[in-house]
């Protein structure tokens, strides 16, 4: 099943380091940056970097998992670590990050 099929589950685990090789493999627009994976999203203008925070903000209320954001005017720094699995990269951290890119993937076609 495609990450972005899947959701979030209560508990996640911290990803070992095979495992976190292989996701990002899987998400090559994202980054492990210390205990986060991050990617920046970039778009024509305000509206529509907003237009991106609000519809992301839909998929993170229905996962009820949040991420740092950094909203700036035409790019948005999404990063995502799992607070509950010591502040570690998680599996619904990919599961979000794959959900991002495709609402972003949606909102550029």
């Amino acid at each position: 099943m495609r990450l972005a099929d899947q959701h979030c589950v209560h508990g996640a685990p911290a990803l070992n380091d095979n495992e976190l090789a292989a996701r990002l493999a899987a998400l090559p627009d994202w980054q492990l940056k210390g205990n986060h994976i991050e990617r920046e999203y970039a778009f024509k203008d305000y509206r529509e970097t907003i237009a991106f925070v609000n519809a992301l903000a839909s998929m993170i209320h229905g996962e009820d998992h949040h991420p740092e954001l950094r909203v700036r005017y035409r790019h948005c720094l999404v990063a995502w670590t799992t607070h509950s699995a010591g502040n570690a990269v998680s599996i619904n951290d990919f599961i979000c990050a794959a959900k991002a890119d495709a609402i972003y993937e949606e909102r550029s076609a």
